[in-house]
């Protein structure tokens, strides 16, 4: 899948870095491929369509992101823009239309909301069959029973198709996941605890974090805060898979000190974010395709 291997070359160690705009490049042409044998067997194009209420800045590009990602593949992109002031009721009524629309195949609720609107009933307003973000309650379900049916919140899928790509075996794993949010690190969790690793589940509040981290062979870090996992708790040789944005292009690992002592890690940006959009493709693909099997 890969051409290369990019390295970061320290006076301690060499450390592979692991390129999710790469790895997602080679998902994208493969999608590219399934569309137009979608539209060969069937004379359907699939469709991702994206609901945003609001304007906030952040969000917009997110969606036009993965809309742009979309058409480039030659898939079918659609937005629904709601303003801010839209009640959960009337965003409800939204997504249910869209759940209803046998061309749409995939819907994403961009989040976060606004703080007015519950967003776990809007998510949870997503059929299964098009919750190719993985936000839903049976799509984590799904994942922590280790069934076919669901689709993995798009964040951990794509650090799991990252981690395939280098050819990482969890098997007996420790694997220590910082951060607990329902989008990220609990279906880490369980998509790691299904590929046989031993998991600890740690978070902002969790008492001697660096001992939990210091002797982890994988960690995933997704706490939401800048380099909030210190360079020098990383074990010599262990695995580093920074899952944070902060403002600056800073993770939530600090990068350089972990780089010393990590065999592999992520960088920011560049690593888990286009991994991200990736899966969350890769997952409207198979949503589309068991959708028209189907009829």
């Amino acid at each position: 899948m890969l051409k290369g291997l990019a390295r970061y070359t320290s006076c301690m160690m060499t450390t592979t870095i692991l390129d999710g705009k790469a790895t997602a490049a080679a998902i994208y042409d493969h999608a590219a491929d399934r569309v137009q044998a979608i539209k060969k067997t069937s004379g359907v194009i699939p469709c991702l369509t994206t609901v945003l209420v609001g304007d906030d800045p952040a969000s917009v590009t997110y969606t036009q992101m993965k809309r742009n990602r979309c058409e480039k593949i030659g898939m079918t992109s659609r937005k629904v823009e709601l303003p801010t002031q839209t009640t959960t009721k009337q965003l409800v009524e939204q997504i249910d239309k869209l759940g209803c629309d046998p061309h749409v195949h995939g819907i994403l609720l961009q989040h976060p909301v606004p703080d007015h609107i519950d967003e776990r009933t809007a998510f949870e307003a997503i059929p299964s069959s098009k919750d190719v973000d993985g936000v839903t309650i049976a799509s984590f379900g799904a994942v922590a029973f280790d069934l076919p049916s669901g689709y993995g919140s798009a964040t951990p899928a794509g650090i799991m198709r990252l981690l395939e790509a280098y050819h990482v075996d969890l098997a007996g794993m420790d694997a220590v996941v910082v951060g607990r949010s329902p989008i990220l690190g609990k279906p880490m969790a369980m998509m790691l605890l299904a590929q046989h690793a031993t998991v600890t589940i740690c978070h902002s509040r969790t008492q001697d974090l660096d001992e939990y981290i210091a002797r982890a062979d994988l960690v995933v870090a997704a706490v939401g805060k800048p380099e909030f996992v210190r360079g020098q708790w990383i074990k010599s040789g262990a695995i580093v898979i920074d899952a944070g944005y902060n403002p600056g292009n800073v993770g939530d690992v600090e990068f350089d000190v972990a780089a010393d002592r990590a065999s592999m890690i992520t960088p920011v940006p560049g690593g888990v974010g286009p991994m991200t959009i990736a899966a969350l493709i890769d997952q409207t693909m198979d949503a589309a395709e068991r959708q028209i099997l189907a009829q």
